[in-house]
């Protein structure tokens, strides 16, 4: 018997305590490989489940987002996901910002080796912002007719914010490895104070990263659209071995999706977006059922034909110059957007189609809606991911290609 000294208290539910020793409390956490989705008595054809999401007053046809990453994306990226339904963000403090012709930036980034990457990307990013640049960039993806989406550290939301509005965009994502309700800046640009921005800068806020309960409710009372889920597990990221921070996926999307369902159960309220961790279809699904609204992903869109980084991508943090915690891998190219989005899918292992995938999944599992999807069975599976595989495997094929 698990005496009362040793329950925690979650809600209404008792959860027997660990430890780590004696001084340390701690709890088990889970990612996307440790869980899966359970079908239940009744089904629906995919053609007819719901995937749209409203993001601060603006319909998505699905619930993808380019993640803000210069090997993501650049303006005609952001027009062609616009068009096929999904949304980019566009990082106001990369290389778009800081060179007019960026072809040669990237293929200097593309051609360096392994030993000197870092190095060679420290000394590009070192050129300074161009406000001029911020606002052609966002002119170039207003022309193209879909949703401007941006991205500012907290530090330069303040100075960069009120030019990204100025100049046409719909909506400011505020992102760094962390955020709180407030940033007290070094570098002498202006504190952030996250409900004063939101109040005033006259567009959707978006705002991460975190990871906790009580961080995001924080969060969610200052005022923001959305809050953004992860620390670390992007393909591209080092934080979680530069830094020893993170939190496995599925727990912390839960987490602050619990967050978000006490602070409002209004479908037209803030919502909660995966970032980072998701490779193929099943992720994205998972991520959903988890209480995710939407997800933000870039390896599996970095591989696209259309992805500026051309088969390589890295971390924002890549390029810091007191502290990398990122790095630059080869991810290939594999297909065009609208075949990693929306099919046909070519390949087998899942990283193509991830709509299609999506609709199926909650079609299997009788979910007419993402609000729906949010409300399956879910149950901790550690073999999930190699139960009955052996010759994928063995093979590398399917679920076994490494």
């Amino acid at each position: 018997m698990v005496s009362n000294k040793s329950l925690d208290y979650q809600g209404n539910v008792a959860v027997a305590q660990m430890y780590i020793g004696r001084g340390k409390a701690t709890r088990r956490a889970y990612g996307f490989d440790e869980i899966a989705l359970v079908p239940g008595s009744t089904t629906v054809d995919p053609e007819l489940c719901d995937i749209t999401v409203n993001l601060g007053g603006h319909k998505l046809e699905m619930p993808i987002i380019a993640s803000a990453m210069d090997s993501v994306v650049n303006a005609k990226m952001a027009i062609a996901m616009g068009k096929l339904g999904g949304l980019a963000v566009l990082n106001l403090q990369g290389l778009q910002t800081r060179y007019e012709n960026t072809e040669e930036v990237y293929k200097q980034v593309i051609a360096c080796d392994n030993n000197s990457f870092v190095e060679v990307m420290q000394k590009l990013y070192a050129a300074p912002v161009q406000e001029s640049l911020i606002v052609k960039r966002i002119e170039e993806i207003k022309k193209g007719g879909v949703h401007v989406a941006v991205s500012l550290t907290p530090n330069f939301a303040e100075k960069y914010g009120a030019i990204a509005v100025e100049a046409g965009c719909d909506m400011i994502f505020v992102q760094s490895t962390v955020t709180g309700i407030e940033h007290r800046s070094a570098l002498g640009t202006p504190n952030l104070n996250l409900t004063k921005f939101c109040l005033k800068i006259g567009v959707p806020v978006i705002v991460g990263n975190c990871v906790g309960y009580e961080t995001a409710v924080e969060l969610l009372e200052t005022g923001v659209a959305g809050i953004l889920v992860g620390v670390g597990p992007g393909a591209a990221c080092t934080s979680r071995s530069v830094l020893g921070i993170g939190m496995p996926m599925a727990t912390a999307i839960a987490d602050c999706a619990a967050a978000r369902q006490s602070f409002s159960k209004d479908k037209e309220g803030p919502i909660i977006i995966a970032d980072g961790g998701m490779v193929v279809g099943g992720d994205i699904c998972k991520a959903i059922a988890c209480g995710a609204d939407a997800v933000m992903i870039g390896s599996p869109l970095a591989r696209a034909k259309e992805a500026p980084g051309k088969g390589f991508h890295w971390g924002m943090a890549t390029p810091s110059p007191v502290l990398p915690r990122g790095t630059r891998i080869k991810v290939g190219t594999s297909g065009t957007l609208e075949e990693i989005l929306l099919g046909p899918a070519h390949i087998d292992d899942g990283t193509q189609n991830l709509t299609g995938a999506l609709k199926t999944s909650m079609g299997t599992l009788g979910a007419a809606d993402l609000r729906e999807m949010q409300n399956v069975e879910v149950v901790i599976a550690p073999s999930i991911l190699t139960e009955g595989k052996v010759f994928q495997n063995a093979q590398n094929l399917g679920m076994g290609r490494s």
